[in-house]
C-alpha cells in the first residue's frame, strides 16, 4: 500500500492521508506519549474525514445572526453547530455579542491594500461574518524528570481546547456546493458551441436513413401509400389557397413546408414506371391532376424565391434546408428531371439535398470531428476509452467551398456513400461523448479546502452601524453533504435516466433495411423545418442537468483559452479551396481531351492504312480514261467540212509503265516496295 500523502490540506496536514494508523496494545508494552498521541490523532482524523466528506462544510443548526438591541456596530450570534471544510466541529454553546466595528478595523490593519474603505465613512459597506475554528493549548503541567538530554523546561500544556473566533471579510467566500452542470460543462465546454454542434448533428440524423436508402437503391421505387395521397391533396389545396400576393415570413415558412410535402408525394409518383403510375391514378383519383399540381408547385417555388431567406429562416441550419426544398422541388419535380435519380429519391422521402446543402454537410462533418477531438483532448476522466481513436479514424469527405446553386450538379453514389458513412459515425460519437459526460456528473468530486472559514451571515453597514443582517444564502449541511444538497431533488430522476443511458452497450449506427424486390416502404420525414426538440432519456437527462431548478446555484463558468484563426489564414484556406475546385475542373477537362485525342489517333491510323489502296485504284481509273475515250471516238467521214481541224494525237505521258502503255492496269507501289 502506498504511503505517500497527496498534497497539503488543512493546517499543513494531508487532505487525503495515505493510510490511517492506529496503535495496537499488548501486555507488557511500554507506552509512550507517541502511542497515546497516535490514538487521539487517529480518532480525531477519522471524525474529521467523515465530517468533511459525508457532511461537508456549512452550518448544521443554529448560529443565527441577529441585530443587537443596543444600536451600534454589534450583532448577536446564537448558539449552534457548524463544520468547516477541514471537518472541524465548531460549537457555540452560548449567545455571543460580536463587535463588527472592531473586526472591520482588525481587517484593515491585518490586510493592507484591501480596498475596504473607512469602516466609519458615510458609504454603505458589505461584509461577510465568518466563524473560524481555533485550538489553544491549556492545562500546563510540570513533567517529571526524564533521562532525555534536553528536557522541556517549565510546564507543558496537557490539554488542547477547541474553540473559535469571529472574522469579517470583504471578498465573498467560496461556495462548496456542487452543481452537476458545473462538471458537465467543464467536460462539454462552451454551451453555445455545443448547442451549435448538436443542431448540426440533429440535421445530419434527419438525413441519415434517407441518404442510405437513396445511395443503395437509386433505381428502386419509393412506395406511394395512403398517407402520401392525403399529403398530396392537403398540400395542393393549401398552395392553391395561398397563391395570391407575396407571403410574409410566417406564411412563407408554412408554404415551404407545403412545397416539401407536395414535392415528396409527386416525387414518389415519379419513381414508378408508366404502368405503376396508371395503377396509382386508378387507385387515387386526386393524382389525375398531377400536371396541374406541377404547375401549382412551380408557381409556389417562384413566390418563395422572391422572399428574403434571412428574415424567413433566422436559423442557418433550417435556412439551408428551406432553400434546398425550393430549389429541388422546382428543378426535379415541377420540371421533371429524369437524369437525377438520387436527388429524386431523397426528395421523395422529404429530405431534399442540392449541391449547396451537400457542401454544407461536408463542412459540418469537419466541424463535428474537430470539436470532438478538441473536447476529448481537453476533457479529463473520459470513461469511453476507445472514443478518441474511433473519432480520429473517421474518413471525412473533403470540404468544398460553398458553391452557387446549380441544378446541373448531380450526386454520385460514391460521394453519397462516403457522406452517409461519416455522418452515421460522427453523430453516434457525439451521442457517446455526451452520454459519458452526463453520466460522470452522478459522481460529485471532492471539494478542496482553500478557506476553512464558515459563513454565518452577510452584513450591511451604514457608517459604523450594522443596518441589515442576511443569513439566508449561507451553506447548510444536508444529508450526504453540501455536494449532494444542491441537486438532491434531481437525484432520483437522474438515476432513472442513468439506468437507461449509462453503462449500456456502445451505440452503433445501422442503416435501414431495404427489401430485395418491390417498392421500398419509406416514411416521410416529419417536422424537418420546425425547431428540433430533444427527445429520449439522454436529451431529458441533459435538460435536467443544465436547467436550473428554483433556488439552484448558477454553474461555475468555464474558463478555457479560445484559439482564434487569423483572417489571413482563413482567407488563404478559402482561396486554396477555390483553387482546389478549379484544379479538379482542369483535371476533368484534360482527361476528356485525352480521350478525344486517343480517338482521333485511332481514326488517323485507320485512314493511313486504307489510303494507299484507295489512291492506287483511283490513279488506275484516271490512266485508263483517256485511252478508252480515244477508242470510243468515231472516225471523221468524207464530205465533212474541210475547215474542220483535226486535233493532233496526244503524246504518251511520261512516267507510264510498259504495262500501262500496253493497256494493262498499273498499281502504285506502296511504301517500302520497289516499282
Amino acid at each position: 500500500m502506498s504511503k505517500t500523502d497527496c498534497g497539503c490540506g488543512c493546517g499543513g496536514a494531508p487532505a487525503f492521508p495515505a493510510a490511517f494508523v492506529r496503535p495496537r496494545f499488548f501486555a507488557g508494552q511500554l507506552l509512550t506519549e507517541d502511542d497515546l498521541t497516535l490514538l487521539t490523532d487517529y480518532v480525531a482524523g477519522k471524525d474529521r474525514l467523515h465530517n468533511r466528506m459525508l457532511s461537508g462544510p456549512g452550518v448544521v443548526c443554529g448560529l443565527e445572526v441577529s441585530c443587537d438591541s443596543c444600536a451600534g456596530g454589534t450583532v448577536l450570534v446564537h448558539p449552534g453547530h457548524a463544520l468547516d471544510c477541514c471537518g472541524n466541529d465548531i460549537v457555540l454553546s452560548c449567545k455571543e455579542k460580536v463587535d463588527v466595528q472592531a473586526l472591520v478595523r482588525e481587517l484593515r490593519v491585518s490586510s493592507p491594500g484591501v480596498e475596504c474603505g473607512d469602516p466609519c465613512d458615510d458609504d454603505q459597506r458589505h461584509f461577510g461574518l465568518f466563524v473560524r475554528y481555533e485550538e489553544s493549548m491549556t492545562g500546563p503541567v510540570a513533567p517529571f524528570a526524564t533521562e532525555e538530554p534536553c528536557p522541556a523546561p517549565g510546564c507543558v500544556p496537557s490539554r488542547v481546547e477547541e474553540g473559535f473566533r469571529f472574522v469579517v471579510k470583504c471578498d465573498p467566500t467560496d461556495d462548496h456546493r456542487y452543481n452537476p452542470a458545473t462538471k458537465l460543462l467543464a467536460r462539454i465546454g462552451d454551451k453555445d458551441a455545443y448547442e451549435h454542434i448538436r443542431l448540426l448533428s440533429r440535421r445530419l440524423e434527419h438525413y441519415l436513413d434517407p441518404m442510405a436508402v437513396a445511395g443503395r437503391s437509386s433505381t428502386r421505387t419509393i412506395r406511394f401509400e395512403d398517407a402520401d395521397a392525403v399529403r398530396y391533396r392537403d398540400s395542393l389545396g393549401q398552395l392553391k389557397a395561398g397563391a395570391d400576393g407575396d407571403p410574409r415570413p410566417p406564411e412563407a415558412r408554412q408554404q415551404t413546408e407545403y412545397v416539401r410535402a407536395l414535392a415528396s408525394a409527386i416525387a414518389r409518383y415519379d419513381t414508378y414506371d408508366e404502368a405503376g403510375q396508371q395503377e396509382l391514378r386508378a387507385k387515387y383519383e386526386d393524382l389525375g391532376t398531377i400536371d396541374t399540381a406541377r404547375q401549382v408547385l412551380g408557381a409556389a417555388c417562384d413566390r418563395l424565391a422572391k422572399t428574403e431567406p434571412e428574415e424567413v429562416w433566422p436559423e442557418a441550419v433550417h435556412r439551408q434546408i428551406a432553400l434546398a426544398v425550393v430549389a429541388e422541388a422546382k428543378n426535379r419535380v415541377a420540371k421533371r428531371d429524369p437524369d437525377a435519380p438520387i436527388e429524386l429519391r431523397l426528395l421523395a422521402q422529404g429530405t431534399p439535398l442540392d449541391n449547396v446543402l451537400e457542401a454544407g454537410f461536408r463542412a459540418d462533418l469537419v466541424r463535428i470531428r474537430e470539436w470532438l477531438l478538441g473536447r476529448l483532448d481537453r476533457a479529463a476522466g473520459v470513461g469511453d476509452c476507445k472514443l478518441h481513436d474511433d473519432v480520429r479514424e473517421v474518413a471525412v469527405p473533403q470540404p468544398l467551398p460553398i458553391p452557387e446553386p446549380d441544378p446541373a450538379q448531380r450526386l454520385t453514389i460514391a460521394d453519397l456513400g462516403l457522406l452517409t458513412d461519416a455522418a452515421g459515425k460522427l453523430t453516434t460519437y457525439v451521442r457517446r461523448f455526451v452520454t459519458d459526460a452526463a453520466c460522470s456528473t452522478l459522481n460529485p468530486p471532492c471539494t478542496g479546502c482553500a478557506d476553512n472559514d464558515v459563513l454565518l451571515a452577510h452584513l450591511e453597514l451604514d457608517g459604523c452601524d450594522v443596518v441589515r443582517v442576511c443569513s439566508a444564502t449561507r451553506e447548510q449541511v444536508l444529508p450526504g453533504g453540501s455536494a449532494y444538497g444542491e441537486w438532491l431533488p434531481k437525484l432520483y430522476q437522474l438515476r432513472h435516466f442513468a439506468e437507461q443511458v449509462c453503462c449500456q452497450p456502445v451505440p452503433v449506427h445501422r442503416p435501414p433495411g431495404v427489401p430485395e424486390t418491390g417498392p421500398i416502404p419509406r416514411p416521410y420525414v416529419p417536422r424537418l423545418l420546425e425547431p428540433w426538440r430533444a427527445r429520449g432519456p439522454l436529451a431529458r437527462m441533459w435538460e435536467l442537468l443544465v436547467t436550473p431548478a428554483p433556488g439552484e446555484t448558477v454553474p461555475k463558468p468555464v474558463r478555457e483559452q479560445v484559439y482564434t484563426v487569423p483572417a489571413e489564414v482563413t482567407d488563404s484556406l478559402q482561396e486554396m479551396n477555390a483553387l482546389r475546385g478549379q484544379v479538379s475542373d482542369l483535371v476533368s477537362t484534360v482527361e476528356a481531351l485525352r480521350g478525344q485525342l486517343d480517338t482521333a489517333r485511332e481514326q488517323v491510323s485507320q485512314v493511313r492504312d486504307e489510303l494507299p489502296d484507295r489512291l492506287s485504284d483511283r490513279l488506275s481509273e484516271l490512266e485508263r480514261a483517256p485511252e478508252a475515250d480515244a477508242e470510243a471516238a468515231p472516225e471523221p467521214e468524207a464530205g465533212d467540212d474541210e475547215e474542220q481541224t483535226v486535233k493532233p494525237k496526244q503524246p504518251p505521258r511520261r512516267g507510264r509503265s510498259s504495262s500501262a502503255r500496253s493497256g494493262g492496269t498499273a498499281r502504285k507501289p506502296r511504301s517500302g516496295e520497289t516499282s
